[in-house]
């Protein structure tokens, strides 16, 4: 049994730890918001260390975190990193666009260039839709975009099989895409 296992099953009744969690996941939150920012391309300023940081603002707020599998862990840590990704994502777009202040646009062309950051707010909030429809689906792909977990990895985390998981990320695909397009 993994350190990270070990502390969860510890806190099982009263909590968990959350400093001690933390470090001992710290390696793998770097792993996780590193291929996470890969993906995201230009649309955010952070880097894995300051991303990481933000997870660990957020258990520092709840002082201990119930869950009750390492999977449920990373996936808490997941939807941590897209609330982070995102909140970031607008409060860039709020002061490019001037903060509320009325917009001036000199030049026809110069907007071109922001559709990366629209989109990602699209998406935020086409998985927010999602999620009041179908949470188990938006649950699914945020393990799996936003957390990197594998079908086997989120069907352990949410005690489904596999070939749901399998089925859920299809049907949730087809979901978000629609209501993208």
């Amino acid at each position: 049994m993994g350190e990270i296992t070990e502390l969860i099953e510890q806190g099982r009744d009263d909590g968990v730890d959350n400093a001690a969690l933390f470090g001992a996941a710290y390696d793998e939150l770097k792993k996780l918001a590193r291929a996470r920012l890969s993906r995201s391309g230009p649309m955010t300023l952070l880097d894995s260390t300051a991303l990481v940081n933000e997870i660990w603002l957020k258990l520092a707020d709840q002082r201990t975190l119930q869950v009750d599998t390492r999977r449920r862990f990373f996936a808490y840590a997941a939807e941590v990193m897209r609330n982070v990704i995102v909140d970031q994502v607008r409060e860039r777009n709020a002061v490019r666009r001037g903060g509320g202040e009325k917009a001036l646009t000199l030049n026809t062309g110069i907007g071109d260039g922001l559709a990366g950051d629209d989109e990602a707010l699209q998406v935020h909030e086409a998985l927010a839709s999602l999620a009041q429809v179908e949470p188990r689906l938006a649950q699914v792909v945020e393990m799996r975009y936003f957390g990197g977990m594998t079908e086997t990895e989120i069907g352990e985390a949410l005690g489904l099989t596999e070939r749901t998981i399998r089925r859920d990320w299809d049907k949730a695909r087809l979901l978000l895409a629609a209501m993208l397009s």
